[in-house]
């Protein structure tokens, strides 16, 4: 089996810019859909909160968002993507 070269390995799969889709679940709790958007705003402040897609799960106990960013890099997506999974009512992000 050959080995690709370390710059194969960090290539991106993504062409930037480009928008991308996030998939956020957490408890279904007040304030929840605010603490998303102030984060994803933060990183693409041109975000519009009427773009964002809610659904709660079968029993309500669970909400999911989608939000569609305008991502302009790999390092955009990272900081992104951390400061969501170490948010505190944030269950996971895909």
């Amino acid at each position: 089996m050959s080995e690709l070269p370390a710059k194969e390995l960090t290539a991106s799969l993504i062409e930037y810019p480009c928008e991308f889709p996030l998939k956020i679940f957490g408890l279904q709790q007040a304030g929840f859909a605010q603490a998303v958007l102030e984060v994803v705003s933060k990183h693409d402040p041109g975000f519009l909160a009427s773009s964002m897609e809610m659904r709660t799960s079968k029993n309500a106990r669970y909400i999911s968002l989608t939000c569609t960013i305008h991502a302009t890099s790999r390092e955009q997506l990272d900081a992104l993507y951390q400061e969501l999974c170490d948010h505190p009512s944030i269950v996971m992000v895909l």
